[in-house]
């Protein structure tokens, strides 16, 4: 009877676990999706509960960090469900900073002068949606142990960061045209990073997902040619 408690308890703990890292995310990516919206159309309120919610984020990964310590110090888990914990404290640190990126964006929506029709803006909302949907099939991945969705999220990466370069290029090129923009082309120079960054995070997610369900490393992902924006 008491191997059987034990069991259950720990896996009450495990399913505690996953369920704290599967709110987080949800409100990492509804993080990322709004504060794109905010951009776009100026709405300082809707960037204020962006930036409200990442409070949110940090208190739920540092009940993460107390549930897996605590699983770590009284359950000892062995092999698979080793990996499963490890896998979940790492991944609850990443969607942390996924929100910190959302915030960073949120932070700019008072910052862009003459956002109607600015050819700039109008650029980062196709590659903000690349990185959402990273984010957002990452952490189904996550949920359903599926390392084969891992692996092709890790591939989107390089989309994202060709993206990049090329809307970093058309910045460049748009502020040495119209010296009066550079203020708030310089801004959107930051959110586009930001933006590379969650492609980052969730493609590190994805590497995470992928070594829990299978216990190795994916081999390195294939770079894709630039996208014309």
């Amino acid at each position: 009877m008491v191997a059987e408690h034990t069991v259950k308890a720990f896996d009450e703990d495990i399913t505690r676990l996953r369920g704290l890292v599967a709110e987080m995310g949800g409100l990492a990516e509804l993080s990322v999706t709004e504060a794109m919206d905010a951009l776009v159309n100026g709405n300082e309120e809707l960037a204020a509960s962006v930036i409200t919610r990442d409070k949110r984020i940090d208190q739920l990964e540092a009940e993460v960090d107390r549930l897996a310590i605590r699983v770590l110090a009284l359950r000892a888990p062995m092999a698979d469900d080793l990996r499963e914990v490890i896998t979940a404290l790492k991944i609850a640190g990443v969607i942390e900073r996924i929100g910190d990126y959302a915030k960073n964006i949120a932070k700019r929506v008072g910052h862009i002068e003459g956002r109607k029709r600015f050819e700039p803006l109008t650029l980062l909302p196709a590659m903000n949606e690349l990185a959402a949907d990273m984010v957002h099939d990452v952490l189904t991945a996550f949920a359903a142990r599926d390392p084969s969705a891992a692996a092709e999220i890790v591939q989107r990466d390089a989309k994202v960061d060709a993206f990049y370069d090329s809307v970093f290029r058309n910045f460049v090129s748009y502020m040495v045209e119209n010296p009066a923009t550079i203020s708030s082309v310089a801004q959107l120079m930051f959110v586009a990073r930001n933006i590379e960054r969650i492609g980052d995070q969730a493609t590190n997610i994805a590497e995470m997902v992928y070594y829990a369900a299978t216990g190795i490393n994916l081999p390195e992902r294939e770079d894709v040619p630039a996208p014309k924006v």
